[in-house]
């Protein structure tokens, strides 16, 4: 961003700074004291934790040239923007930037997958044009509009994640955002605690409500009631759909990529390139087959929104395809490592139902002959219907048939009855942390696992909400402890 301290000021409703200093320029925003660089605003955002406020003084040191606080700092050296809600401060300031980009903003929202959607769109978008991005899931209403305002401002693209979990959330994100394309790309139970009244697919719909002049809307046909709620905002909506739906763009899944002996294109480790998946996609006419970073049939949803959207920008279908080939997955969003005779699946960011039952049908998918064991955590802030969407999961997992299934956190009884209720007859066995982890693992092994050739070893999928640390499970395994 460039911004003037005048500007600031204006857009918070202060007084006008008068004299050299109004026309000081600040070049980029800050939150930690830590990533502050000469020329930043420093955000103070008082949180459970730790407040903001208290490490004004060392953003000074740091170069900071200006602080945006809720109370006064009378010992800061540089001016200093009291507001009532910092949050909020934060929010106005990325909404005047955004009017001063030339950009062409895309807003993803969506229950599960919207990181690595937003990731590999951006990759696509990045060979058309300069694209900027939010890192990784910097999605609410303080990472947001931070990225927003690091931007430089003359580039072609944003890809902007807007991620919720309260009533109200998507109106402050679509606000400063006003997207010239909202991708919506799905909806299913997360969030159910704070999102449950008026049901998920309403809020996310929310989006296409701030649309910037002249923006459409792309969002998925193959969620009944995202389609009603996305329908009923009156937008100009385009939909695709990876389930048959009749939509001008669709994906399929094929199977998985051919691997070539020794070839390592696309920056992977040979022995874990047959996580790529080979799609069918049609778009508004045009068909043509892709590689893409996904396995299985859920990324055929990821495969046929990015490509829409893209596609809708103006990119040529040949980019499209070359994006998507070179599209790398996000830190702990199906990363694959082999340790031993194990594949290890790492996909422990985050889950919610949705996201975890895709994922377990692609890992069993991966597996195929070979044993599959699901190393699993409690999904989170699912408020009344966490015991039977849990209950649902063991139901649902008893259908993959795993070899072993290991818990950690809550709703243990609840995923136990539905795996007893499915008739599971393979083994449960609820852990607490990592040493215990270790130990049931070594158990599990001696027990022999082995495919139909007897070739021991076999697949591992690692899955569960954050405050799980399910990582630390996938290191106990990497880092040469277990085998």
């Amino acid at each position: 961003m460039r911004l003037t301290l005048h500007e600031v000021a204006s857009c918070l409703g202060m007084p006008r700074f008068s004299g050299p200093e109004e026309h000081t320029v600040l070049t980029s925003v800050a939150t930690d004291s830590r990533a502050v660089v000469p020329g930043s605003l420093f955000v103070c955002v008082s949180g459970c934790r730790v407040d903001g406020h208290d490490f004004a003084a060392k953003a000074v040191e740091q170069g900071a040239g200006a602080i945006l606080a809720s109370r006064s700092l009378p010992h800061i050296t540089v001016p200093v923007f009291v507001v009532p809600d910092t949050v909020r401060a934060l929010g106005c300031l990325a909404a005047l930037w955004r009017d001063r980009t030339r950009a062409r903003v895309v807003g993803v929202t969506g229950t599960a997958g919207k990181t690595t959607v937003k990731e590999t769109l951006a990759r696509i978008l990045s060979l058309a044009g300069k694209t900027a991005r939010n890192a990784m899931n910097n999605n609410n209403q303080i990472g947001m509009p931070r990225a927003v305002l690091n931007t430089d401002g003359d580039e072609d693209f944003w890809v902007m994640e807007a991620g919720i979990s309260q009533p109200g959330d998507m109106d402050d994100l679509g606000a400063v955002l006003r997207p010239d394309l909202a991708l919506v790309l799905n909806a299913g139970a997360a969030h159910t605690e704070g999102l449950g009244e008026k049901g998920v697919a309403w809020h996310k719909a929310r989006l296409l409500s701030y649309l910037a002049k002249g923006g459409k809307g792309l969002v998925s046909a193959d969620y009944p009631d995202l389609a009603r709620e996305a329908r009923a905002t009156g937008a100009d909506i385009r939909f695709f759909s990876a389930a048959g739906q009749d939509a001008a763009f669709r994906a399929s899944y094929l199977g998985a990529a051919p691997v070539v002996a020794g070839d390592d294109a696309a920056g992977e480790d040979v022995s874990t390139a047959g996580s790529r998946g080979k799609y069918r996609l049609w778009l508004d006419g045009t068909e043509l087959d892709v590689i893409a970073p996904f396995r299985g049939e859920y990324g055929a949803e990821n495969v046929a929104a990015v490509a829409a959207a893209a596609n809708m920008l103006g990119v040529d279908a040949s980019i499209i395809a070359q994006g998507l080939a070179d599209a790398q997955m996000p830190a702990q969003r199906f990363n694959q490592v082999q340790a031993g005779s194990w594949l290890l699946i790492d996909d422990t960011y985050n889950a919610n139902p949705l996201s975890m039952r895709r994922m377990l049908e692609a890992a069993a998918e991966q597996a195929g002959s070979r044993p599959f064991v699901a190393v699993l955590g409690a999904m989170l802030e699912l408020g009344a219907q966490a015991a039977l969407e849990h209950e649902e999961l063991g139901r649902h997992l008893a259908r993959l048939n795993p070899a072993a299934v290991i818990w950690k956190g809550s709703c243990a009884e609840d995923v136990r009855r539905g795996l007893n209720m499915a008739g599971y007859a393979g083994v449960w066995q609820p852990v607490a942390d990592a040493e215990d982890f270790a130990k049931v693992w070594r158990d599990v092994q001696s027990q022999g696992l082995e495919d139909r050739a007897g070739t021991r070893g076999g697949v591992a999928l690692f899955k569960g909400s954050r405050s799980n640390k399910l990582e630390t499970f996938v290191a106990v395994l990497t880092n040469g402890r277990e085998q």
